[in-house]
């Protein structure tokens, strides 16, 4: 049985995933602004041996529900919402072995100073940091960031797939490995035959410079992506190494999985060169009752009215629109594709608003896993077995309780059952999941964009 790898999945704001969940008296997420806020978190995550903390995020309001930004600022859910990678850093310091993702949207954000801004990462945390690549599904940011509208969904992946051919020159080719030679006596840092200008002339981007960071110690991060559409498991199966999916069972998310594993083989990578990881709440007692009164009690502080209003942006349909019992029909918007189609075209059933109100059971669209830690021990194994993925991201219901208690509850069960690891391998964080040096395999496509 394989180990599997866990992340702590967050957002830098007080509402994330579980909506309402900051009104709970334990909970501490209103203090967000404050560093020890983030400090103590990577702590208890390290504490328990998970593998990262994945930082969320978002550029823009979640605007379509009721066709205002109110709902969502009334109740946090997901605004305001801070920069992901201003507390990294702090983090980093308090730990040694956890790694760190963090989301950065390639259609506002220029290719080359995300390079650097990653470059530096990577060098502060000793090759801890991975990027989540993600293009967006809002428009209130394409307005925000000057756009008349948000690009076509088709036509971010294919300005993404650019905007990484610069990254990959930018990280691999622009610097040689022994480039730097901090030679105090000839007064030299660096040698400049060994460092050159790259150039890129593209249907999205124009652009010829050199990198300005040195080789950091994983040069390009590790590179998380969520793609579920069929544009997006393409662009995942050919740049991820880690990949998100969020099925609500194992025998649900195993199709996407097989899917995903196909492509990576099409594109000369193999099956193993992805890491899936499913998306996940926690509820977790002493005992199965202790578990169930704890989700009684959290359920109290639910919001129904962000779980929409979130809900309604991602896939780009007003619910506000629809009664208790109507069906869902929208078959297209230029949102997530993916999500609307799980409730749609792709759904077994019509699928009702009642329905989807009905799975909100925290106030998010995924339903909870309560028990003790052996039960939730059991069903965790029972996603790696019949679901075929590697591992999941948890998200929080009430911080810092929930993290608190997976870490002193559940993960000393699953390591007992051999399912998780007992201590941390050395290395960068992709030399902790891969091996091999913590440099991008031959068979990535950012390979041939090295100096040789």
């Amino acid at each position: 049985m394989k180990t599997m790898q866990i992340y702590a999945f967050d957002m830098n704001c007080v509402g994330h995933i579980n909506h309402g969940m900051w009104t709970h008296p334990r909970d501490r997420s209103i203090h967000y602004t404050d560093l020890d806020y983030w400090t103590e978190f990577a702590r208890t995550a390290e504490r328990g041996k998970l593998d990262g903390i994945f930082l969320a995020d978002i550029v823009g309001v979640y605007d379509v529900y009721r066709e205002s930004p109110a709902p969502v600022i009334a109740t946090a859910a997901q605004v305001p919402v801070n920069d992901p990678l201003m507390p990294i850093s702090a983090m980093a310091y308090v730990t040694r072995h956890l790694g760190f993702g963090v989301t950065v949207n390639t259609t506002y954000e220029p290719p080359f100073l995300l390079a650097r801004r990653l470059s530096t990462l990577d060098h502060l945390t000793k090759g801890r940091i991975g990027w989540n690549i993600v293009t967006g599904y809002l428009d209130s940011a394409a307005r925000a960031m000057g756009f008349d509208k948000l690009p076509e969904h088709d036509a971010r992946y294919d300005a993404a797939e650019e905007y990484l051919e610069i990254l990959y020159k930018l990280w691999e080719g622009s610097w040689d490995d022994d480039a730097v030679l901090r030679d105090r006596e000839a007064g030299v840092f660096a040698d400049p035959a060994k460092v050159r200008s790259i150039r890129h002339e593209g249907r999205y981007y124009q652009m010829e410079g050199i990198h300005l960071s040195e080789p950091s110690p994983q040069r390009t991060p590790l590179l998380f992506q969520a793609g579920a559409s069929a544009r997006g498991q393409d662009f995942a199966a050919r740049h991820a190494e880690c990949v998100f999916i969020a099925g609500p069972t194992p025998q649900a998310a195993r199709p996407t999985v097989e899917a995903l594993r196909r492509k990576a083989e099409e594109f000369g990578r193999g099956a193993d060169a992805l890491k899936i990881l499913s998306l996940i709440t926690v509820v977790a007692g002493k005992t199965e009752k202790e578990a169930q009164d704890r989700l009684a009690e959290y359920r109290r502080h639910a919001s129904v009215e962000a779980s929409l209003a979130h809900y309604s942006a991602s896939v780009g349909v007003d619910f506000s629109k629809y009664g208790l019992d109507d069906v869902i029909d929208q078959s297209s918007t230029n949102a997530n594709q993916s999500a609307l189609a799980a409730i749609t075209r792709q759904a077994p059933k019509p699928v009702t608003l009642r329905e989807i109100i009905d799975q909100m059971v925290l106030g998010s669209r995924i339903r909870p896993i309560v028990g003790s830690p052996e039960q939730i021990a059991d069903r965790l194994q029972a996603w790696i077995e019949d679901g075929g993925i590697d591992g999941f991201n948890l998200a929080r219901t009430v911080a810092p309780e929930s993290l608190s208690d997976f870490v002193d509850l559940v993960v000393p069960v699953l390591q007992e059952r051999g399912l998780f690891k007992a201590d941390y391998a050395e290395g960068s964080l992709r030399q902790k999941l891969f091996g091999e040096n913590g440099r991008l395999p031959e068979t990535h496509p950012a390979a041939r964009l090295r100096t040789r």
